[in-house]
This record gives C-alpha cells, structure tokens and sequence, in this order.
C-alpha cells in the first residue's frame, strides 16, 4: 500500500498540464490531490517570464494579497484551486503548486497558461478571374480572399453552405487556404461560402454568395484577379524577403573590422588681418 501511494506522488509529482484561455476570460488551475492526501500547506507560483508568489493555504487561511502581476486578478478556492482573471495577452506561463499533508509529505504540480487572443471576424472579398465578355455564358471564374489579422496560431477553413462534403482541397491556392478558387454556374446562382477563422481557444466567421459579384455591368468598385494580384504578391514577396534576411542574420555578426578609416583633416581657420 505505501508503494502504491509513493508511486502516485511521483506520477504526480511529474505529471503537467497545458491549459488554454482567451483575452479577457478567465481560467481555473486544479491543484489535483490524490485520494487520503490531507492538505497541511499550499503555495501557488508563477515560475514563468515572472517568478512570483501567488498564493497560500495554511491551515485553511487563504491568502491571495501578493505583489505580482495577478494581484487582484487572483482568487484561490478553498479546494485550493487557483482561478486567474480578467486575463491579459502577457499572462501566458508556467505556474507550479506546492502542497504539503499534514505528515510533512509534499506534491508539486506544474501547469502550462497559454492565453490567446479571440479570433476577429474576417473579411472575404471576391475576385473576378474572368473579364465579364471573354467567361463562357452562364459561367463565372471567382477567386475568393479571406483575411484576418495577423494573431497567433490562427487558421482558414471554407465551408460551402448547405453541403457537409465539400472538398477545399481541390479549390484552394495557397497551404494556408487563404484563397479559394472556384468554377460558377447557374445552379450556384443562390450558394454562399463561407471563411472560418480560428485559434485553439475561439473562431468567427464571414459569408458570401459569390455569384452576385458576376455578370455585372463594368462599374468603378468591381474586383478582378489583377486587383487580386496587387494584394496577394506584394504580400508574398514581403514574406519572401523576411525569410531571406531571417537566414542571412540569424547567426552572431561576424566580419573584420576595417581598419582603414577615411581621415578627414581638420579646417583652421585664417587669422583675420
């Protein structure tokens, strides 16, 4: 029986856990006990960017009122779980609590923040592939752009509404499925597609029906995949050029330094007469 319960203050001792919230939110770390564990002593530590003290349990006086970047955010539950919030973008870290049972035996588990910001609603503009009188009749070639700004660990899905099966992988241009490329006719006349961006904590969304952006008479406004392209290769090549100067500066600075100067000799100036 003592064998069993070391093995389980050791598995507990190692074991970690990731936990994921958003901007704003707020977010419960579990102190997990193992079962006959009588709680003497608890500390609550950030240990990551900040080494802090966050919070203490003795004998079932909780105490949250110390000088770290969570004071007032910080509640600790008398089930000694911590609970964190409103969260900010720089909360994210690895926190660490310290129980102590009333025979002097400890446990120590570790926990990983991360703290996202939530996904805002993108904007989905469509491209006209075809100039009006050269498409086939009853036919439109569209390329549609979806965007959102640039957050952490955000992705693009499409969805055709009304259709579970739609396979994005035939129309899609680029690996981040940013762009969508697609074949109308008649029968799509009333179908929406939609973009969905999203993060490991929120997504959104935006929709169109693309075929109301074909067969329209030339006005000022209208898009075409050249308007397309002025956006779509500027950006690629400011992403090439980033990757190209990441790799050629990585590495410490190296080079010798000229030795050879170019001496400029100094002006005096006439003696007035």
């Amino acid at each position: 029986m003592a064998m069993w319960f070391l093995c389980l203050l050791l598995l507990w001792k190692v074991a970690g856990a990731q936990v994921l919230s958003k901007v704003g939110g707020s977010v419960l770390l579990a102190a997990e006990q193992p079962p006959g564990f009588q709680v003497r002593e608890a500390i609550w530590r950030s240990l990551w960017p900040l080494e802090e003290l966050l919070a203490t349990c003795f004998r079932g006086s909780l105490e949250t009122l110390y000088h770290s970047r969570f004071l007032g955010r910080a509640q600790l539950h008398h089930n000694l779980s911590l609970e964190l919030g409103p969260l900010q973008a720089g909360d994210s870290g690895n926190f660490s609590v310290l129980i102590v049972d009333t025979s002097g035996r400890t446990l120590t588990r570790t926990l990983q923040l991360k703290v996202y910001d939530a996904v805002p609603r993108p904007t989905v503009q469509v491209f006209i592939a075809v100039e009006d009188n050269a498409q086939p009749p009853n036919t439109c070639q569209v390329f549609l752009s979806c965007w959102a700004p640039n957050i952490s660990d955000i992705t693009y899905s499409w969805r055709r509404e009304g259709m579970m099966d739609f396979d994005v992988g035939r129309h899609g241009l680029f690996t981040d499925q940013q762009v969508l490329s697609l074949s109308l006719g008649l029968r799509d006349k009333d179908t929406a597609y939609s973009c969905i961006v999203s993060n490991p904590v929120s997504w959104d969304s935006a929709t169109v029906t693309p075929w109301e952006s074909c067969h329209r008479e030339a006005a000022s406004g209208k898009s075409s995949y050249k308007d397309m392209l002025l956006v779509v290769v500027p950006v690629s090549l400011f992403l090439l050029l980033v990757g190209v100067f990441s790799v050629r500066y990585s590495g410490p600075c190296s080079g010798k330094k000229n030795d050879h100067t170019d001496e400029v000799a100094p002006e005096t100036e006439n003696p007035l007469v």
